[in-house]
C-alpha cells in the first residue's frame, strides 16, 4: 500500500533554515544525492526525482547557529522504494566516509541515522511490507534494534549508486516538543491524525490510514523546552499534504475549535503547534 499519496495524509516537503548554502548544497547532492531542481541567491529547492520538491533549503540573513535543547526538528526522514535502495545508499555512505550516527531496525522498517553540516537530522529508511507489521491493541509494534548491516549491504551488491531513486518520498518527520499531552491534542484533534504507537511518556508516533508513522514527537530535550529564535538553524515548517480541498477545509475548522490559528503568507496556508513548530496546510495535486 501506498501511505503516501491519495487517499492518504502525508507529509511533504520540509524547509530547513541554514549557515551556508553552497556547503548544504554540496552536502545534498553528493552525500544524499538529491539533485537541485530550483535556486536562488539564499534558497534551493532540491528533488529526487527531477519534477517534485522534496527539500528546500535556505540561508536567510543574519541566520544563528542550531541551538541546543529546543523545540523543532528532531529529524526529517527520507524514504526510499526499496530495500535494495537502502543498501546502496549505505554503501555510498560508507565509501564517502561521512560520520554516520546509527543504524537500527525498527521492526516496520530499517534506517540509517546522520546529520547535516548544520546538526539538522537525517533518517533515510526503506520500509518492509505492510503485511509484515504487527498491531496489538490498535498500536504498531515497533523497536530499536541492531541492524544486519552484513545482509543489508549484500542485497544490493549488484547496483550501483546514482543518487537518490526516483521514487523516494518524505517519508516521516520527527519533532521535538515542550509538552506531550498539548502536541497531541493540537496532532489528533487538530490535524486529524491517529495515534499508532507510544514509547512510555517521552515520545507518540502519529499517522494517517494505519501507516507507522507520518510525525514522531518527543519531549527529549526536555518538559517545558523553549522554542528556538525564528532566525535559527532547523525548521522553518514542514507541510502536511491532504487528499483533496475538503478534507482541509475539514481540518482548519477542527484547527479552530482547538483553538489553533490558521495564516495564510504568499497563498500558502500554515498553522503552529502548541511548541511553535510551523506546519503548511497542502493539498495533494
Amino acid at each position: 500500500m501506498n501511505f503516501h499519496a491519495e487517499p492518504i495524509t502525508f507529509t511533504g516537503p520540509i524547509h530547513l533554515l541554514v549557515t551556508d548554502l553552497n556547503r548544504s548544497l554540496a552536502f545534498y547532492q553528493e552525500i544524499i544525492g538529491l539533485q537541485l531542481l530550483t535556486s536562488t541567491d539564499n534558497k534551493i529547492v532540491l528533488t529526487a526525482d527531477g519534477k517534485t520538491p522534496l527539500l528546500i533549503v535556505e540561508q536567510p540573513q543574519g541566520v544563528l547557529p542550531k541551538e541546543k535543547r529546543t523545540t523543532g526538528l528532531y529529524h526529517f526522514a527520507l524514504l526510499l522504494p526499496s530495500r535494495i535502495d537502502l543498501s546502496v545508499a549505505l554503501r555510498h555512505l560508507l565509501e564517502t566516509g561521512y560520520p554516520l550516527q546509527g543504524a537500527s531496525d525498527h521492526l516496520v522498517s530499517e534506517a540509517i541515522y546522520l546529520a547535516d553540516p548544520d546538526g539538522n537530522g537525517i533518517e533515510i529508511y526503506a520500509d518492509r511490507s505492510n503485511e509484515t507489521w504487527q498491531w496489538e491493541n490498535g498500536a504498531v509494534l515497533m523497536s530499536t534494534g541492531p541492524i544486519n548491516a552484513e545482509n543489508l549491504l549484500a542485497e544490493g551488491k549488484d547496483k550501483s549508486w546514482n543518487g537518490m531513486p526516483e521514487g523516494t518520498v518524505m517519508g516521516h518527520i520527527h519533532l521535538h516538543v515542550s509538552d506531550l499531552q498539548k502536541a497531541e491534542e493540537f496532532y489528533c484533534k487538530g490535524l486529524g491524525l491517529d495515534v499508532v504507537s507510544r514509547y512510555g511518556s517521552q515520545a507518540l508516533f502519529l499517522s494517517n490510514g494505519g501507516y507507522h508513522h507520518h510525525i514522531g514527537l518527543n519531549t527529549w530535550n526536555g518538559i517545558g523546552a523553549p522554542q528556538p529564535a525564528r532566525n535559527t538553524v532547523g525548521l522553518k515548517s514542514l507541510s502536511l499534504v491532504f487528499p483533496n480541498e475538503d478534507e482541509r477545509k475539514k481540518v482548519m475548522q477542527q484547527l479552530q475549535q482547538i483553538p489553533a490559528s490558521v495564516i495564510e503568507k504568499n497563498g500558502a496556508l500554515f498553522t503552529k503547534d502548541p511548541s511553535g513548530n510551523y506546519i503548511e496546510l497542502c493539498v495533494s495535486k
